[in-house]
């Protein structure tokens, strides 16, 4: 009778280990498989690389690394004074043009007035063309006026949008070089996640499908919606030699690893209390309109095990 007990007892606790492993097992394959989602996404944002339009010393640094900016504010100041030279001598270029066209103006017009055959058509005609003349080089000159008044004013450095300034290394008493850039400024409204969902995954989303994202460290949720899907990823195996010719890899594993494709996900709102960097670590998962994680039916469960089944073991 005690062995036949603890027979008993020894089978029920068995049993009991069994279903207890068989519902996480269900538990876990339903949470890995039901619905679309990846721990493989990163936070992104765009990023402002500002470049001076003239070259010249650096002679002030108002702003500081993690400063936000507003747009139109100066970021850094190149000294003036050659461009002040240039813009001095334009306008006397100007005005020596001005002067030099009322001259001739005036020894047309006079010209033209004589009365009789005194002054010869041709005279006339060429005392017009030196007018012209005159008129295209005071055109000119106002032109270069111009072009020294927008130089001397990009000698301020201002930012173009609103947003963070990052990675700040330049000093006064560097050397600004046109077209080079030297400073950075994170766009703080344009943060978007890229969530790299496997390829057996992605056939599941559309754009404007609903997204929950865990932060890494953050424990309130943030959401958002599909807004793309990639349409391509790099291949070693598209790789050119210096003949034009495929270079392609002879080794081909037996088990196949799922590609990683990348799925652009916008945020809708950023809570005001959380600091967003770019490169932050995040959990992408679809929701239903309600909120709650996605699931798929158990026929199109199965069916998707059963073809990651195949994917993984090299099975058509």
């Amino acid at each position: 009778m005690f062995v036949r007990a603890h027979r008993l007892v020894r089978f029920s606790v068995t049993a009991s280990i069994l279903c207890v492993a068989a519902f996480i097992s269900v538990v876990l394959w339903d949470y890995y498989t039901a619905a679309p989602w990846t721990r493989n996404g990163q936070v992104r944002v765009q990023v402002a690389n500002i470049a001076p339009r003239v070259s010249g010393q650096i002679l002030s640094v108002p702003v500081h690394d993690n400063e936000h900016v507003h747009k139109g504010d100066l970021l850094y100041q190149i000294d003036p004074f050659d461009f002040r030279v240039a813009l001095d001598k334009a306008k006397a270029d100007v005005d020596k043009a001005k002067a030099d066209l009322e001259f001739r103006q005036n020894q047309t017009r006079w010209r033209r007035n004589i009365p009789g055959s005194a002054v010869s058509q041709e005279e006339k005609k060429q005392y017009e063309a030196l007018a012209k003349q005159a008129e295209a080089i005071y055109g000119t000159t106002l032109a270069q006026l111009r072009q020294a008044q927008i130089n001397l004013d990009r000698t301020s450095v201002r930012s173009s949008i609103d947003g963070v300034v990052t990675n700040l290394t330049m000093r006064p008493g560097d050397f600004a070089s046109a077209g080079k850039v030297n400073i950075h400024i994170v766009d703080t409204a344009s943060f978007w996640v890229d969530g790299y969902f496997e390829e057996v995954k992605v056939h599941d989303l559309t754009e404007g499908d609903r997204v929950r994202m865990d932060l890494m460290g953050y424990h309130t949720p943030l959401y958002g919606h599909v807004t793309s899907i990639t349409r391509g990823i790099a291949s070693a195996n598209a790789v050119t030699n210096s003949l034009g010719l495929p270079m392609v890899d002879p080794v081909y594993t037996w088990v196949r690893l799922a590609q990683r494709i990348p799925v652009r996900v916008a945020i809708d709102t950023i809570p005001p209390n959380l600091t967003l960097s770019a490169g932050m670590t995040v959990t992408v998962t679809a929701i239903s309109e309600e909120g709650n994680r996605r699931r798929r039916s158990s026929s199109d469960a199965f069916r998707h095990l059963a073809d990651d089944f195949r994917h993984l073991f090299g099975y058509k």
